[in-house]
C-alpha cells in the first residue's frame, strides 16, 4: 500500500522559514515523480513544485520560485520542501503527491500539513 506522510507544517511570521517533509513507503521511491501541491480555503489545489524520477529535474510555480526549494533523498524515501521568505499568501494545506512512473503510473496523495503565515 502506498503511503505518503507529510510533516513540518507550522505557524510562522512573514519572512520566516519552514521545511516540509514527505515520508514515502509502499513503492519504488526512486522511480516516482514527486510533487508538492497546496490548497488554500476557497481555492483550487495548485502545483507548488515538482521533482522528476529522471535526472532530478525540478519545476516551480512562479509564485514560489527563488523562495522554495524541492529536493529528495532516495536513500531515505523522503521528499522535502524548503520554504524561505514566507508570505501570508503561502498559507495553505500542503500535500505530497507521488506519480509511480514506470510501474502502475498511478497517482497518490498524502493527508496534508497546514502552513500558516501570520500577518
Amino acid at each position: 500500500q502506498v503511503r505518503l506522510v507529510e510533516s513540518g507544517g507550522d505557524l510562522v511570521q512573514p519572512g520566516g522559514s519552514l521545511r516540509l517533509s514527505c515520508a514515502a513507503s509502499g513503492f519504488t521511491f526512486s522511480w516516482a515523480t514527486m510533487s508538492w501541491y497546496r490548497q488554500a480555503p476557497g481555492k483550487e489545489r495548485e502545483l507548488v513544485a515538482r521533482i522528476t524520477s529522471v535526472s532530478d529535474s525540478t519545476n516551480y510555480a512562479d509564485s514560489v520560485k527563488s523562495r522554495f526549494t524541492i529536493s529528495r533523498d532516495n536513500a531515505k524515501n523522503t521528499m522535502y520542501l524548503q520554504m524561505d521568505s514566507l508570505k501570508p499568501e503561502d498559507t495553505a494545506v500542503y500535500y505530497c503527491n507521488a506519480r509511480l512512473d514506470h510501474t502502475s503510473w498511478s497517482t497518490h496523495w498524502g493527508q496534508g500539513t497546514q502552513v500558516t503565515v501570520s500577518s
